[in-house]
Protein backbone atom coordinates (compact mmCIF):
# COMPACT_ATOMS: atom_id res chain seq x y z
CA UNK A 1 0.00 0.00 0.00
CA UNK A 2 2.92 2.34 0.67
CA UNK A 3 4.04 1.97 -2.94
CA UNK A 4 0.91 3.65 -4.37
CA UNK A 5 1.20 7.17 -5.64
CA UNK A 6 -1.10 9.93 -4.39
CA UNK A 7 -2.84 9.93 -7.79
CA UNK A 8 -3.53 6.19 -7.56
CA UNK A 9 -4.98 6.68 -4.09
CA UNK A 10 -7.22 9.52 -5.34
CA UNK A 11 -8.47 7.35 -8.23
CA UNK A 12 -9.16 4.51 -5.83
CA UNK A 13 -11.10 6.80 -3.48
CA UNK A 14 -13.13 8.20 -6.39
CA UNK A 15 -13.91 4.70 -7.67
CA UNK A 16 -15.06 3.71 -4.18
CA UNK A 17 -17.27 6.81 -3.96
CA UNK A 18 -18.91 5.99 -7.29
CA UNK A 19 -19.49 2.37 -6.27
CA UNK A 20 -20.98 3.51 -2.97
CA UNK A 21 -23.28 5.99 -4.71
CA UNK A 22 -24.56 3.25 -7.03
CA UNK A 23 -25.13 0.91 -4.08
CA UNK A 24 -27.05 3.58 -2.18
CA UNK A 25 -29.25 4.35 -5.20
CA UNK A 26 -30.00 0.64 -5.67
CA UNK A 27 -30.80 0.27 -1.95
CA UNK A 28 -33.15 3.27 -2.05
CA UNK A 29 -35.02 1.69 -4.94
CA UNK A 30 -35.31 -1.65 -3.15
CA UNK A 31 -36.53 -0.02 0.07
CA UNK A 32 -39.09 2.06 -1.82
CA UNK A 33 -40.38 -1.06 -3.56
CA UNK A 34 -40.55 -3.10 -0.36
CA UNK A 35 -42.41 -0.39 1.55
CA UNK A 36 -44.96 0.28 -1.20
CA UNK A 37 -47.94 -1.29 0.57
CA UNK A 38 -50.29 -0.65 -2.34
CA UNK A 39 -48.09 -2.67 -4.68
CA UNK A 40 -47.62 -5.40 -2.09
CA UNK A 41 -51.39 -5.63 -1.58
CA UNK A 42 -52.06 -5.66 -5.33
CA UNK A 43 -49.60 -8.52 -5.79
CA UNK A 44 -51.10 -10.50 -2.91
CA UNK A 45 -54.77 -9.56 -3.14
CA UNK A 46 -56.26 -13.03 -2.65
CA UNK A 47 -54.26 -13.97 0.50
CA UNK A 48 -54.91 -10.50 1.93
CA UNK A 49 -58.65 -10.83 1.38
CA UNK A 50 -58.65 -14.30 2.90
CA UNK A 51 -56.77 -13.00 5.94
CA UNK A 52 -59.23 -10.13 6.32
CA UNK A 53 -62.20 -12.53 6.14
CA UNK A 54 -60.67 -14.86 8.73
CA UNK A 55 -59.77 -11.97 11.04
CA UNK A 56 -63.28 -10.56 10.72
CA UNK A 57 -64.83 -13.93 11.42
CA UNK A 58 -62.66 -14.51 14.49
CA UNK A 59 -63.17 -11.00 15.81
CA UNK A 60 -66.92 -11.14 15.21
CA UNK A 61 -67.19 -14.61 16.76
CA UNK A 62 -65.11 -13.55 19.72
CA UNK A 63 -67.31 -10.54 20.40
CA UNK A 64 -70.49 -12.57 20.09
CA UNK A 65 -69.07 -15.25 22.34
CA UNK A 66 -68.28 -12.67 25.05
CA UNK A 67 -71.76 -11.18 24.85
CA UNK A 68 -73.39 -14.59 25.22
CA UNK A 69 -71.34 -15.42 28.30
CA UNK A 70 -72.35 -12.19 30.04
CA UNK A 71 -76.06 -12.55 29.32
Amino acid sequence: MADRSPEEIRRSIEANREALALSIDRLRGEVAEMTDWRKQLAERRQPAMLGAVIAGFLLGGGLLGRRRKRG
